[in-house]
């Protein structure tokens, strides 16, 4: 059954979780897709994790739909929202051409970065008829990599609420609380109809996100997210095992060619033996 946003809204109204992981590539996407997963998220998280960026905001649209596209193909049940890169949506005009390419891709919905200021592109957005997620708390995009937490001073918990609730009446259909204390994230979970869907925010959203390189393994730890295996190590030590196998001549074996017929190779020999 294809996951739409009927399907996540219902969800939050019964109460049942709802499960987000980032995705950069065509095998894991499949993996993911089978594995039940409501909201396969392809994150402008690509440019430090897969591609090699310093930052978020090198990231491209070029990039994104790359990425996009690859998932996409790997895609039949999940909901599919992909980011909207730097600066792709810094003006309406930007955001809507932006966010049409990605649909045109085969994304269901984009998630744009921003408080109170992102409600006139969320607007656009919606009027255009695009599916988007809001993101507020620690942007990315806008804070850098260093994430620190948002909502620990009535100011600022007060801003947070006030963003979520503005974004969610201009049409957001999601919205991504990161890096906010459990007690505002609740607060807003509970205040506005939409899903939310936290990534450090504790444990009352309507759903989580994390990023697949970290709860693979790969890469640092960090506070918000849990390791389920150990890629680093396990990759590590495969890449050194097919090292020293062929160097050592341990590899290839037997088993692993293929033989022409004794008859066959007879030809070939006396074929080779007339031509000297």
């Amino acid at each position: 059954m294809k996951k739409d946003i009927a399907y996540l809204h219902a969800k939050k109204q019964e109460r049942q979780p709802i499960t987000v992981l980032t995705c950069y590539d065509y095998p894991t996407a499949c993996w993911q897709d089978e594995a039940g997963i409501d909201i396969v998220f392809v994150g402008d998280s690509v440019g430090t994790n897969i591609l090699g960026y310093k930052s978020e905001t090198e990231v491209t649209m070029a990039d994104m739909r790359h990425h996009l596209k690859a998932v996409r193909r790997g895609v039949t049940d999940a909901y599919l929202l992909v980011d909207m890169p730097y600066a792709a949506d810094r003006d309406v005009k930007h955001a809507v051409a932006n966010a049409k390419l990605f649909l045109a891709d085969g994304a269901d919905g984009v998630k744009l970065e921003g408080g109170i200021e992102k409600v006139p592109i969320v607007t656009a957005l919606v009027e255009q008829g695009i599916e988007t997620c809001a993101h507020i708390g620690h942007n990315p995009q806008i804070h850098g990599s260093k994430a620190a937490t948002h909502g620990k001073t009535f100011t600022r918990a007060k801003r947070l609420i006030e963003a979520a609730a503005a974004l969610a009446d201009a049409g957001a259909k999601l919205i991504v609380l990161e890096k906010i204390t459990e007690e505002i994230s609740q607060i807003i979970t509970e205040t506005v109809d939409i899903p939310t869907i936290g990534i450090g925010a504790g444990r009352f959203c309507d759903g989580q996100v994390l990023v697949i390189n970290d709860i693979l393994g790969i890469g640092p730890l960090f506070k918000h997210a849990k390791r389920y295996q150990d890629y680093d190590y396990c990759t590590f030590e495969a890449i050194l095992q097919y090292t020293n196998e062929v160097e050592n001549g341990d590899f290839p074996t037997d088993d692993n060619v293929v033989h022409i017929a004794a008859d066959k190779l007879a030809r070939v020999q006396k074929w080779l033996k007339s031509e000297r």
